[in-house]
């Protein structure tokens, strides 16, 4: 028996879709990827259809067991196999257009995502590396904290063990008699009437055992004096704060395709923080010969242009790091794009900052090469990609990727930002 539900996606239950998407999560996952880097950054934030190979989403199929019970099977016989002989499966075109003359198959499985479920989807396995930096921000966020018992509060809260212990020290102090000695009253009284001659024994006992259940009758097991609940107080919650420096080039060597590969990079950098981090300041810094900190709406299309000194970003950086970002107190992180051309001369202070002043202040430095396909991944590196590559060689802190076309900014935010850090996703 094959249990299939065939119902349109409105008609299922939300249960029903979650449990889909938990049961083929690698899969939707994947195809989540790969439908990401078709899109434009306007509609990177956008659900919609996705793909899944059909062969990964069968459904669960109810058969009879093959153990116990009686079975007999009638084979027709066959002039051309015999017993033992081996028969090749049937090709199959799965979710293909062309012909076939011979097999079955079946089209790729079409699911629809909801915006939320995309983004959370897409953004499930990314995270700022080493957010390690908490403190008390005296904002409205707050976590619960243990402060002792009250004698009233939700039946959620009731805390067994104060309560049975209240009623122990109550019954003790008042002398209520324990079910054990009554029954063993009880046993005396029955025992002294068998044998008989000892009425004036058993009167008195049973005075006892009268006076004694009369005790117990008054001082009961659990007294509403004795019911104690946990007590929450609300105090504020230690949060990790961030800052996220977007270092950009925008020299005159930055042509229209690197400084679009550029801005792809850093918008999808800026959803990713705004969708998983509440506290995350971004400051936007653009360079040329020399660098200023600038508003979202100019890092993103100003047309400003000119020479290349890639130190004057690093120095602008600091500068704003040590005017409003102590970093006892922030978690400091910097993404720099860049076509990699920088002032001969420039590069050996541009070292010596990123080496000296930058990354012992940064939680994680992670650098962008953009450029055409006929210079990535070729034996002529730019001089700035060796020069940091000196510097990245020694410190767990720093990543560095190149990056030549539009399709592939997604894997590489993705190697850059992954759980464990880009080094980790590298090996």
């Amino acid at each position: 028996m094959n249990i299939i539900d065939r119902r349109r996606e409105g008609g299922k239950s939300l249960a029903n879709r979650q449990r889909f998407i938990r049961r083929a999560r690698a899969l939707v996952k994947r195809a989540v990827r790969e439908a990401s880097a078709r899109r434009s950054i306007k509609d990177v934030e956008k659900g919609g259809d996705i793909v899944v190979p059909a062969d990964g989403v069968r459904e669960p199929v109810l058969r009879k067991g093959s153990q116990g019970g009686s079975r007999e099977y009638v084979l027709p016989g066959n002039k051309k196999y015999i017993q033992g002989d081996t028969i090749a499966r049937p090709e199959e075109e799965v979710g293909g257009s062309g012909a076939s003359d011979g097999g079955e198959g079946e089209d790729d499985f079409r699911f629809a995502l909801s915006d939320e479920e995309f983004l959370d989807l897409f953004l499930e396995d990314l995270e700022l590396p080493d957010l390690a930096k908490r403190q008390v921000l005296g904002v409205e966020e707050t976590q619960p904290q243990r402060a002792g018992y009250r004698s009233s509060g939700p039946p959620a809260s009731l805390s067994v063990s104060r309560t049975m212990r209240n009623s122990l020290s109550r019954r003790t102090a008042l002398g209520r008699p324990r079910p054990e000695d009554i029954a063993a009253i009880e046993a005396e009284i029955a025992r002294l009437d068998d044998i008989g001659g000892n009425d004036d024994k058993v009167a008195e006992l049973r005075l006892e055992l009268e006076r004694k259940q009369k005790r117990m009758r008054l001082v009961p097991f659990i007294d509403p004096l004795d019911v104690r609940y946990r007590r929450f107080d609300q105090v504020p919650k230690p949060v990790a704060r961030a800052v996220m420096f977007c270092l950009m080039d925008v020299s005159g060597s930055m042509d229209e395709h690197m400084k679009d590969l550029a801005k792809r990079f850093y918008s999808l950098l800026y959803l990713f923080l705004k969708r998983r981090y509440g506290r995350v300041e971004v400051v936007f810094i653009r360079h040329t010969h020399e660098a200023r900190e600038v508003d979202e709406e100019t890092f993103f299309h100003s047309r400003e242009s000119g020479g290349t000194v890639v130190s004057t970003a690093l120095e602008e950086m600091a500068r704003v790091i040590q005017a409003r970002f102590p970093a006892n107190q922030w978690n400091i992180y910097g993404a720099q794009a860049s076509d990699g051309d920088n002032l001969p001369m420039d590069n050996s202070t541009t070292i010596n900052l990123l080496k000296s002043t930058i990354l012992p202040l940064c939680q994680y430095y992670a650098y962008l090469e953009v450029g055409h396909a006929k210079d990535d991944g070729g034996g002529d590196a730019t001089s700035l990609w060796r020069a940091y590559e000196l510097v990245a060689g020694s410190e767990e802190t720093m990543a560095m990727r190149k990056v030549s076309h539009r399709r592939d900014i997604y894997p590489v935010f993705r190697e850059l930002f992954a759980k464990g850090g880009a080094k980790a996703e590298a090996s």
